[in-house]
């Protein structure tokens, strides 16, 4: 199984060492989140929370992935990076393509892109995008990045995006990886139909294997069943090898330990707290499976 360490809101300034030593324990990657702005005040309109409310702040800290992620790769070689999830339909597909073909090559090809749609309505008002139309926006801006990925001189012309012939360089060797997170009907259908993977918001141990079949079946209507297609679940329980065991033989292939917040329940911490966290986790898990 693939372990990754969430380090959502952890303080920008030690994820270079939170990096090399994710890498020296063996976690196979780290995963961000993201919010483009974050207002003073939102509509509790979270989708994962029974009260609407979500668990972060103004004040916690979500830095630029591309610059994170390029400085991450620069000091460990085998680690990978992924966003649990960017807001895709609030940027600019050429700009999200350039800058994951930049990381792609940079990395040498240890990057995914999860990506969801969004929750925040402010969020898009801020920037000026119809936050009705951000699943429409999804999915064709997927299309127009692996368009754009081909590295030959494109067009595209569709009802979001429409644009002449350009040419993307440096182009991937290989299209960076789309992992599609959420957790509605319609975020396991685009994953299904336009992924390459699947990230879960926090999943209950007793519904990861009604899932893992939910997104099989899916496939298989969408005839992508014969492609390469991972799940990545975050669980909603404590962290234990057993348990983990148990969701193997379900079929779960890749999981993400919680953040540092919620492994040390307090907002801030030193490095030294985080490594505790990471060896204790390597130790007891990763290196007992």
């Amino acid at each position: 199984m693939k372990f990754w360490q969430a380090i959502t809101w952890a303080e920008t300034d030690q994820l270079i060492d939170i990096a090399r030593f994710a890498e020296e324990v063996g976690f196979h990657g780290l995963m961000s989140g993201d919010h483009a702005v974050y207002p003073e005040s939102i509509v509790p309109d979270y989708p994962y929370s029974k009260t609407g409310i979500p668990p972060m702040q103004p004040s916690d800290e979500y830095p630029d992935q591309t610059a994170i992620f390029a400085a991450m790769a620069a000091v460990t070689r085998k680690l990978h990076f992924t966003c649990g999830v960017y807001v895709l339909p609030l940027r600019n597909p050429h700009e999200v393509a350039r800058a994951a073909a930049t990381l792609a090559v940079l990395s040498d090809d240890r990057f995914i892109l999860g990506v969801g749609v969004g929750w925040m309505k402010e969020e898009f008002d801020i920037y000026g995008v119809d936050f009705r139309r951000r699943g429409k926006i999804t999915d064709e801006m997927i299309e127009v990045l692996h368009t754009l990925w081909s590295g030959q001189m494109v067009e595209h012309h569709g009802e979001c995006f429409d644009f002449p012939r350009v040419q993307l360089s440096p182009a991937p060797k290989k299209a960076p990886p789309i992992y599609i997170g959420g957790s509605s009907d319609i975020a396991l259908r685009r994953a299904a139909r336009a992924g390459d993977g699947y990230i879960g918001a926090g999943t209950a141990p007793e519904d990861v294997a009604r899932l893992l079949q939910k997104l099989q079946r899916l496939r298989n209507d969408y005839a992508r069943d014969n492609l390469p297609f991972e799940a990545m679940l975050g669980i909603t329980a404590a962290p234990h090898r057993d348990l983990f065991m148990r969701l193997s033989e379900d079929g779960l292939e890749s999981t993400v330990a919680p953040p540092f917040q919620y492994a040390l329940g307090k907002k801030r911490s030193t490095i030294d707290e985080k490594k505790r966290v990471m060896e204790h986790f390597s130790n007891t898990i990763i290196h007992r499976m």
